[in-house]
Parts: C-alpha cells; sequence; structure tokens
C-alpha cells in the first residue's frame, strides 16, 4: 500500500550544510594538517580548574536543578560587571541574557527582529554562521565588502541614501571570523550614528574580542547606541563544552528573547553556568589565563604568516595576525583556491577557500586558515606543503619586480 511522505516545511529548499562543517570530515586523517578549522586549542583549555568549579556547583542541588530562562542569576550579574568595564559605563542585570552559546543568541534574535523578507545587512566575506541564522528566517541579504578597517560603513550609507532599509546589519567587529580584521573606531561610530539615524539594529557578534595580541580591541559598537546589540561567548576564552554565550540587550529584546527561548528550550543548564560564573568572577586567574592564551596564538599567528611570506612572496597577501583565530589570504597571481584544495589534500594540507563565506564576492584566489590548533614548526611545514600543492614556483618579492 503506497503511502504519502509528510513535507517538510519549505524554509528547508534553501539551506544547504555548512561548507566548512563538512570539510572537518575530510580533514580528521592523521596525515592532514589543517588550517580549516576554527576551533580553539583544547590543550590551552582549564581542564583542572573546571572539574574543581563543577565539583563545587555539584555540592549544591542548585546545579542540579532547572534555572531561569534568561540564564543563572549570579552568572548574569557576573557578566553585567565584565560587560560595564568594556562599556564604560553600567550595564544592567536586566540587559544581560545568557544563551546555549552565542549561535543560539543568534538564531533568537533572528526571530525576534526579522520578518520573512526583511534586509539583513551583512560583511563580505561574511560569518558562515550568521547566513546560515539570516537564510532560514527568510530574509533578503545584501552584502557590504570588508576592508582593512572591518565594514565599510560608506557603502552602508550609499545603500542606505538609495533608499535600503534593513531590519539589522551584522558585523563581526572584533578580529574579523573569516577576514582577519577589525572594525576602527571611528567606523564603529559611525554605525552606531546610522542605526540611530534610519532606526534599524546592529548586532555585533564578538566571540574573540579578547584574544588580541598587541593591544586591546577598541571600544565596543554598542557602546555607542542602545540600537546595538552585542554577543559573546565563553568558548573561545575557556572552552566550548560549557556552551555558554550571552548577549548585551535592551530589556525589552531580552524580554523578547526570553519567550522564544522557553519554547526552544525552556532554559540552559545549571550546572555549566555556575562553573562560567565561578571561573569568569576569579579575575586573577581569568586574566593569567587568557594571557597565556593569548601569547601561544600570538607566536602561532606570526609563524603562519611568516611562512607563508617565505614560500610564497607577494604571491600571497596576509592579513595582519593581531588577535583572533584566523588568518585571510588572497593570492594574487590568480590561484584558484577552489581547485587548489584538493591538491592541498593530497599534500596532506587543508584551508577553506574563499568562497565557502562569499556573498556577493565570490573570492575565487582567497582562503582562510586558521591558526590556533597547531604549533609553530607545523604551521610552517602546512605553508611547505600548500606551496607544493599550488607549484613549486620562487616567491616573487617586491624588489625583483
Amino acid at each position: 500500500m503506497s503511502h504519502l511522505e509528510p513535507p517538510l516545511a519549505g524554509k528547508l529548499a534553501g539551506l544547504t550544510s555548512s561548507v566548512i562543517r563538512d570539510l572537518l570530515k575530510l580533514t580528521a586523517a592523521p596525515n592532514i594538517l589543517s588550517l580549516a578549522g576554527g576551533l580553539p586549542d583544547a590543550e590551552l583549555m582549564p581542564g583542572a580548574r573546571m572539574a574543581a568549579a563543577a565539583e563545587s556547583a555539584l555540592r549544591t542541588s542548585a546545579a542540579l536543578q532547572y534555572t531561569e530562562s534568561p540564564g543563572w542569576g549570579p552568572l548574569r550579574e557576573v557578566l553585567a560587571g565584565r560587560e560595564s568595564d568594556r562599556f564604560g559605563r553600567r550595564v544592567d542585570i536586566a540587559e544581560i541574557f545568557v544563551t546555549h552559546g552565542s549561535q543560539q543568541a543568534l538564531s533568537l534574535l533572528a526571530e525576534v527582529l526579522l520578518d520573512p523578507g526583511a534586509l539583513v545587512v551583512v560583511e563580505d566575506p561574511a560569518y558562515v554562521g550568521a547566513l546560515q541564522v539570516f537564510r532560514a528566517a527568510g530574509a533578503r541579504i545584501v552584502a557590504v565588502p570588508l576592508d582593512g578597517e572591518g565594514l565599510r560603513v560608506d557603502r552602508l550609507a550609499e545603500l542606505l541614501a538609495a533608499g535600503e532599509r534593513p531590519a539589522l546589519v551584522h558585523t563581526v567587529s572584533n578580529f574579523h571570523n573569516p577576514g582577519g580584521v577589525t572594525m576602527s573606531p571611528h567606523r564603529r561610530q559611525a554605525l552606531a550614528a546610522l542605526a540611530e539615524e534610519h532606526g534599524f539594529w546592529v548586532i555585533e557578534d564578538d566571540p574573540y574580542g579578547e584574544l588580541w595580541f598587541d593591544r586591546p580591541a577598541p571600544a565596543p559598537v554598542a557602546s555607542y547606541s542602545s540600537t546595538v546589540i552585542r554577543l559573546s561567548s565563553a568558548s573561545k576564552i575557556i572552552a566550548p563544552t560549557l556552551r555558554v554565550g550571552w548577549m548585551v540587550a535592551p530589556p525589552r529584546v531580552c524580554r523578547a528573547v526570553e519567550l522564544l527561548k522557553q519554547g526552544a528550550d525552556l532554559c540552559g543548564s545549571a550546572l555549566t553556568q555556575q562553573i562560567a560564573a565561578e571561573l569568569l568572577a576569579d579575575s586573577a586567574w581569568l586574566t593569567g589565563h587568557i594571557d597565556t592564551v593569548r601569547g601561544v596564538y600570538a607566536t602561532r599567528a606570526t609563524a603562519l604568516v611568516d611562512a607563508a611570506s617565505d614560500h610564497f612572496g607577494d604571491r600571497l597577501r596576509c592579513t595582519d595576525a593581531s588577535g583572533g583565530m584566523f588568518v585571510w589570504a588572497e593570492f594574487t597571481d590568480g590561484t584558484d583556491t577552489g581547485e587548489l584544495l584538493p591538491r592541498a589534500l593530497a599534500t596532506g594540507v587543508a584551508f577553506v577557500p574563499g568562497g565557502a563565506f562569499a556573498v556577493s564576492n565570490p573570492y575565487p584566489n582567497a582562503m582562510r586558515m586558521c591558526f590556533t590548533t597547531a604549533a609553530p614548526e607545523m604551521l610552517t611545514e602546512a605553508m611547505s606543503r600548500l606551496a607544493r600543492a599550488a607549484g613549486d614556483r620562487a616567491p616573487v618579492h617586491s624588489a625583483q619586480l
């Protein structure tokens, strides 16, 4: 007897799996030096310190129970204090909402702020996780390019002058994923001013801001206007397994997100939120821990960029590695990174082609490389393998031209 298969929602038709997540399956082999992931180094995660915090939390029944939908109260108080230091003003606990990683915050905000067909402006190249969220929400997506100072706010102003009316603008303001750049202070102020003038929201996605190498990141875009919602996370500075992210947003936005979170998962984990609260509140320990992470990542970033210069010269242009987890690189000789990837895998090295982050510009000659999980000598070897895959050409330096 035949039967009709029940349909899935129509909005799934335009969704695809993350190219990066799919690529990770190919790079799991032990012979592959992978620059494709976006993972913090597990060896730097404070497992023993987390275990002690978990043991302390489990001495109380509160860690075993449901917690409040906006997050465990003491954690929100800790976060309000930390965010107050960044904003240069008092951030009230009513402005803090804890989520299951900052990606959940982005997903819930899309439901709260967007109707189907609403315009969302993103950066190009774009954070893939944001594209997945906005496409699932049925948004119309328009891209604004990046340069060395971050989002091209002048191009956004041109869109607004042409009559476009975005519901929100999404930006990864610090050590951009994948672009590696940080938005300059004057552009932050200009973006906030445009949001207030034209009445749109800005989502400032900032998981990497504390991973600076030379100097701290500028004041948040959100410090200039209440129309900017700031997202952050404990994943990059402590460990992803906690799944503790948070947003700083006006109370009315937090209340709306709370209604949706109750329908999605009721609340987060009381245990992991208590662990996060203890670690984030221990300022002396946390400062030392983050300093260690910064130092290791800075050494690795320098090794990768130096090795790229040694093996490719001016043939490969890399962003400055001043923080975060990624370097964005572009071949200046027309090398197609999508075509290069299979050859690179055959030589034992992986990266993510620029096309995985494309919105308007296809970035055929670009790639993202992550430097966080490999020792300097392995990053040097990875560049050697990539040079073999790209063809054993001698580096072309500007002095030779």
